[in-house]
């Protein structure tokens, strides 16, 4: 590396390692461009400096875009590292976090179901079967009734085929594709190949779609196709992330305001796994063990918990893969769009700002009229307020987003003593007043309104001015 072209402040090194790391992800100038918002002149030009500064070309052009030298894939994890904490830090939500090591929150606790271990063909099963270039030759044979591991393995072949002998799966084919591993009839070999080469070159929306059928099927949901709630609200939470669920106090106030809502998710597998149950139960909001229980919980009580576990072991193993990959794979997008009570409406937490416009095109190839999505720092749907926001929506089908300028931030109120749990339950009661927390729960209520009530065109005031009055008269006790 030459020492004498560094750039001559930090900010400016901080610059360059941010175009690295947008030239790494996006693959193009063009990409990277459009990731960091300037021309694409400009990236060029940060990329002559990064080669200068590192005496190395770092990307080759090819067909495909820029591809990485060995230095730069060697660099690459160090970069993205230090981005995501660069990003964390100046993150409202994640700078106000307490350490891992800090005191305890109040949502510790054992885990409510074990996990069974993921469904899969026994490697050995492999010996005597053909290699990949004997599969290749013969995928033109292959077709819909051949043994569910080489219709694995041809669509293996057809994603990561590399160049010019590429493409992404049709949606049926992703469908049959899924459907083989959580059948549990994938080699764990193929399950990491698959999940890996379709992370890696992007899944489309057809594709995901396909995923999301398959999943559905899997769950059983196709096999109860009636309306069983007005809202789906998945709710997808990071081990990490340690402040409450206010969402789910704004679920509660469309509940009471007689819409039926049904949350599904999970909350990681780490030390704060059982936040939302323990949060549902302490709220009175039902938890279900089936799709069936969650169907007549919503009917009883107007609104129900489904965990993840409960609608598929299969599917929760999948996600906790991430621990292997240190990676989000297409079936962390996959349980966002399952929809178990096949509601006409949907309200998204999308954290990736790229995605947000995928999880749109998806909704709209599963035929889902009405869906807002909520941009947020984990995959839960909490709003936002004091910030402009771009909510991304189908009305009818059709795309309308919704632009809502930032709210002045309230003053912060001091340290209360209470455990994080304590807290969230104590501004729930009115124990304890918090003006950020309250305008975080009416207003992501207020959205969640305007989604069930879309065909109504209900306005974000006067959508918040109902939520408003919900939560003035909530109901206090659980239930």
């Amino acid at each position: 590396m030459k020492e004498d072209r560094n750039p001559r402040d930090d900010l400016g090194r901080l610059r360059l390692l941010m175009a690295f790391d947008a030239l790494l992800r996006e693959g193009s100038v063009g990409g990277a461009a459009r990731t960091l918002g300037l021309q694409s002149s400009a990236v060029s030009r940060l990329l002559a400096q990064l080669r200068d500064l590192y005496d190395d070309p770092l990307f080759t052009r090819t067909v495909k875009g820029l591809v990485p030298t060995q230095l730069a894939e060697t660099l690459r994890p160090r970069i993205r590292a230090l981005i995501e904490e660069s990003e964390s830090l100046v993150s409202r939500e994640t700078a106000a976090r307490a350490p891992r090591s800090g005191l305890p929150t109040g949502w510790e606790r054992p885990p409510l179901m074990e996990i069974p271990p993921l469904a899969v063909r026994p490697a050995n099963l492999l010996d005597g079967q053909p290699t990949p270039g004997d599969v290749a030759r013969r995928l033109a044979r292959i077709g819909s009734n051949a043994d569910p591991q080489l219709r694995l393995a041809k669509y293996i072949a057809t994603i990561g085929g590399g160049p010019g002998r590429s493409r992404p799966l049709t949606r049926t084919e992703a469908d049959d594709a899924l459907s083989v591993i959580l059948e549990g009839q994938g080699d764990p070999i193929q399950i990491g190949a698959f999940l890996s080469l379709t992370h890696y070159r992007g899944a489309t929306a057809a594709e995901l779609a396909g995923f999301v059928t398959a999943a559905r099927r899997h769950c059983t949901v196709l096999d109860e196709p009636e309306i069983g709630a007005d809202l789906d609200w998945p709710c997808y939470m990071s081990p990490k992330l340690r402040s409450p669920p206010w969402f789910l106090h704004a679920a509660r106030l469309v509940a009471q305001a007689g819409h039926k809502v049904l949350l599904h998710g999970h909350s990681g597998r780490e030390e704060q796994a059982e936040k939302l149950p323990m949060a549902c139960e302490m709220a009175g909001i039902p938890i279900s063990t089936s799709v069936t229980a969650a169907r007549r919980d919503v009917a009883a009580c107007g609104i129900a918990y489904l965990p993840l576990l409960s609608l598929s072991a299969q599917i929760h193993r999948l996600i906790g893969l991430h621990g292997l990959f240190e990676m989000r794979g297409p079936v962390n997008i996959v349980v966002h769009m399952l929809n178990p009570l096949n509601a006409p409406t949907s309200l998204l937490g999308v954290a990736n700002p790229m995605q947000r416009d995928l999880h749109r095109h998806i909704g709209g190839l599963l035929g889902l009229a009405n869906l807002s999505i909520l941009g947020n720092n984990r995959d839960f749907a909490q709003f936002t307020p004091f910030k402009a926001t771009t909510v991304l929506r189908l009305v009818d089908g059709e795309p309308d987003d919704l632009h809502l300028p930032g709210l002045p931030a309230p003053a912060t109120h001091p340290p209360t003593g209470l455990t994080s749990r304590e807290y969230w339950q104590a501004v729930w009661t009115g124990a304890a007043r918090d003006e950020t927390a309250e305008t975080i729960i009416v207003t992501t209520a207020a959205i969640a309104l305007m989604t069930i009530r879309a065909r109504e065109r209900l306005d974000f005031a006067k959508a918040c001015e109902i939520a408003r009055d919900l939560w003035s008269a909530r109901q206090i006790s659980p239930g």
